[in-house]
């Protein structure tokens, strides 16, 4: 089975405790660092620095930071799916056409017939999870691959959504689904002054705080444990600065979004979605079986996974992230269209493979799948700042996407001829 979570950097040298060299490696020094599993990261600090200095730091200013979030939250939260259903070998081409449709249910339920917001958003969930289930069946158990049965699901649910919506709009949205959508956490401890930054919400700040807490305590406890069982681990200064790295991110980001209108509700959801998959993923053995599965489908069956089902709960999982995805779309333009959703299947799986996903499947990490994202939304808005035509962006970004998969097969066919 495929590495669930490979080290980045780790020793290079025979002899000194370390690994051989491997294929997708750069010594530096007497270390190699993994470009593979961290090339995204790096690139993703190119790409951001470069357009900071092409719009002479616009990027980086607190309102564009927020808008940056927002406008493109749903994408992040259909690449968390997607992520799950590429590791396992299998493609999703319907979830634009389950966002609008689920969407749209939304507006009707909350709009038309008055059903009240909390129960409205159960229903379409289980809507999502429902077409999820429709398409896991005919995957799973019936044995139609899943690029001809979600593409049958593209034409359908987007015939659904023109049926449900009668080719028009609906909306208004309540108060609190926009505020899902497009709202932001109140200043409920009060603003504190940050010098020549001005003023900025201390709750914020403090949220920022604990984020980087748990970051480290969660680093520092895989590392003593890989240590616990004798695998390689980096060396302390090298995991001191990723945890520096790290840390000066998470705080930029919060100190800019408390100088703006504070944490956006919708990145308190994709936090939580975040951690609770990235744990899922790399903690649980639903989570190893989808790599299994990718990694090595004979080897999976012979090890007793349940192959079936796992495919069928990966698509009911994909169906509710169209879901929230949907009601978040709806919600930041408070109208429901029967035109919502379209390609956003390809700018998920664009961020899945940039994110660091195999062609083949069996490797991925949905804070890969997160970043990947964050690269098309930073393309796309940086290249806005700066006032280049919609087909120049289309270009860069296919460019960014055929690289990225050109990186990963090149990297499997250094390692093929290595062995």
């Amino acid at each position: 089975m495929s590495s669930i979570t490979p080290a980045d950097v780790e020793v290079g040298a025979k002899g000194d405790g370390g690994s051989p060299r491997q294929p997708g490696r750069v010594s530096l020094g007497g270390l190699s660092l993994n470009l593979r599993s961290s090339g995204i990261y790096i690139a993703f600090a190119l790409i951001v620095a470069l357009f900071s200095v092409l719009t002479d730091g616009a990027l980086l200013t607190p309102q564009n930071i927020s808008n940056i979030i927002v406008q493109n939250s749903y994408v992040l939260i259909l690449a968390i799916g997607m992520i799950l259903v590429i590791i396992a070998g299998h493609i999703d081409l319907s979830v634009g056409s389950v966002v609008a449709v689920t969407g749209g249910l939304a507006a009707v339920l909350m709009v038309n017939m008055s059903v009240p917001w909390p129960l409205a958003l159960l229903i379409t969930l289980v809507a999502g999870a429902l077409i999820g289930a429709w398409q896991g069946y005919w995957i799973a158990y019936f044995g139609i691959p899943a690029f001809i049965v979600t593409l049958a699901g593209m034409l359908l649910f987007r015939a659904l959504t023109l049926t449900v919506l009668g080719n028009q709009g609906i909306g208004p949205f309540p108060d609190q689904v926009r505020t899902l959508a497009n709202g932001f956490t109140s200043g409920y401890l009060g603003n504190i002054g940050l010098g020549l930054l001005g003023g900025a919400d201390l709750f914020s700040l403090l949220v920022g705080v604990i984020a980087v807490a748990g970051m480290v305590a969660a680093q520092w406890r895989s590392r003593t444990a890989r240590q616990g069982y004798g695998q390689v681990v980096e060396p302390m200064v090298l995991f001191v600065l990723k945890m520096v790295a790290g840390a000066a991110l998470i705080l930029f980001l919060v100190v800019q979004l408390a100088r703006f209108n504070n944490l956006p509700w919708v990145l308190v959801l994709l936090a939580v979605l975040v951690l609770a998959y990235s744990l899922m993923a790399g903690r649980t053995v639903f989570g190893r079986q989808i790599y299994a599965l990718g990694g090595n489908l004979q080897a999976a069956v012979m090890s007793g996974v349940r192959v079936k089902s796992v495919v069928f709960w990966i698509f009911v999982n994909m169906g509710v992230l169209s879901a929230i995805a949907g009601i978040i779309f709806a919600g930041r333009l408070n109208q429901a269209g029967p035109t919502a959703g379209n390609a956003f299947e390809l700018d998920a799986i664009a961020a899945a493979f940039i994110g660091g996903a195999a062609v083949q499947g069996g490797v991925g990490k949905i804070v890969g799948a997160i970043t990947g994202g964050l690269i098309m939304a930073v393309i796309n808005n940086g290249m806005s700042l700066i006032g280049s035509p919609s087909e120049r962006v289309m270009l860069v970004k296919g460019a960014v996407l055929l690289a990225a998969v050109a990186f990963d097969v090149w990297t499997k066919r250094r390692a093929g001829a290595a062995r």
